[in-house]
């Protein structure tokens, strides 16, 4: 071991704590950066919330470096673009993790994408935070996994539940119901959860569940097989892509349930809102974090102001209420657990973030089984009074209003959709 020579070369202490003092602020960034990989998808359909989720993780980067980073250390992003194609996700958390050699892993986004990745993840011991991902766990039970996604220890049945119990409150009460979904994991894992909200809230009946290949984009033979069997209520589960298409064929050929909606992942983006406009009156939808006091916590509106700068520059969502926030949060989950846990083992931080809430720009959070969150906090919305294509509409909850459940809630569901769909 080489030894110091500092006090043969005639420097004395108050010298070496100059020398100290002037390169203190940069002693972090001497160390080898702690390297976080993931997938993103950056490209292909769901794009659009990709792009918003790697700006809200880059921002919480820079937030923590700015601090100094995590132990010391410097935190540096290496990702690759998904292209919303979840065959692509083995190959590359594979690389991820046996070509770059990552120190930590976060996401990817989206439950198409997560659920191919957790098998990955299970044959290395590696410890992931999926970001916005709907039961991805529940065939798996992996205890490295954690989910960024506010739908508690029932993931499945929290995406219907509150639009069947709205259903079940209406007089007369609507009795029949379609359920339309693509054929994916996202989608069909919320169509289990109104097939068994149906079934445990009782008095309904299931008069058609349709799969659509996740490749479609004309569904007006679609939406023309649900008019034929006028069901009383038609639950959706769709990402952007297919929102667009679906309401657009419904509002087309002037299907009038007396209740629609269920989970239209792209109603929650904002320039979507803004291209469909009065299209969407009437729609009950699931939304997980949105423009309400109740949802703003220490930190979520300086994370917002910072999105809304990149959001400008990169043409991104304006707004950012639905996503950035989230994804900052998984950011800070992973950086508590370090801190914390003072490691980077993988095994350990999963096991401290068991055992620990996070108090989070999402508020606080703590996982439970399938690392899920252990209380959901899923709201149903409803679009109502949207008279043009604007985006000063969508700015808060006054045209988006939230019905359920009671202590988030907003306005009264408007009843039934033909009557919500007026200006």
């Amino acid at each position: 071991m080489r030894k110091s020579s500092l006090g043969r070369s005639g420097f004395g202490l108050s010298a070496l704590l100059v020398i100290w003092a002037l390169l203190a602020p940069s002693a972090a960034y001497a160390a080898e950066p702690i390297r976080i990989g993931m997938t993103m998808a950056l490209t292909g359909g769901v794009a659009p919330i990709g792009k918003q989720v790697l700006a809200g993780l880059q921002i919480w980067r820079d937030d923590v470096n700015a601090k100094g980073g995590l132990l010391g250390r410097p935190v540096q992003f290496v990702f690759y673009d998904d292209q919303s194609n979840p065959a692509n996700v083995p190959a590359l958390y594979t690389k991820l993790i046996d070509v770059d050699k990552v120190d930590l892993l976060i996401g990817p986004y989206a439950t198409n994408m997560v659920a191919p990745a957790i098998p990955i993840l299970m044959q290395s011991r590696k410890t992931t935070i999926g970001i916005l991902a709907n039961a991805a766990n529940s065939k798996f039970h992996y205890d490295q996994y954690f989910s960024m996604l506010p739908t508690g220890p029932e993931p499945k049945k929290s995406f219907a539940e509150g639009f069947f119990q709205l259903a079940a409150a209406q007089k007369p009460r609507p009795k029949t119901v379609a359920i339309v979904a693509a054929d994916a994991e996202f989608a069909q894992n919320a169509a289990d959860g109104a097939r068994q909200s149906i079934k445990e809230i009782g008095g309904f009946q299931t008069v058609m569940d349709q799969k659509y290949p996740p490749s479609t984009t004309d569904f007006a033979p679609i939406m023309h097989a649900v008019a034929a069997l006028n069901p009383d209520i038609v639950y959706v589960a769709a990402y952007p892509p297919d929102s667009v298409g679906i309401v657009r064929a419904a509002n087309e050929i002037g299907l009038t349930p007396k209740m629609f909606g269920g989970t239209f992942i792209g109603l929650l983006v904002t320039p979507i809102k803004v291209q469909l406009g009065p299209l969407m009156n009437g729609i009950v939808n699931n939304e997980v974090f949105l423009p309400a006091p109740a949802f703003t916590f220490p930190g979520t509106l300086e994370v917002l102001a910072k999105y809304r700068a990149i959001a400008q520059r990169e043409h991104l969502d304006p707004f950012g209420w639905a996503f950035p926030p989230l994804a900052y949060a998984a950011g800070q989950v992973l950086g508590e657990a370090v801190e914390g846990a003072k490691t980077l083992d993988q095994v350990k931080l999963a096991a401290y973030m068991h055992t620990h809430s996070f108090s989070t720009v999402v508020g606080d959070i703590r996982f439970g089984k399938d690392g899920e969150w252990t209380k959901s906090r899923v709201v149903f919305t409803q679009f109502q009074h949207v008279t043009a294509n604007s985006i000063d509409q969508f700015k808060d909850t006054t045209h988006e209003a939230i019905v359920w459940p009671d202590q988030y809630k907003s306005a009264n569901m408007i009843y039934p959709y033909a009557e919500a769909k007026k200006p």
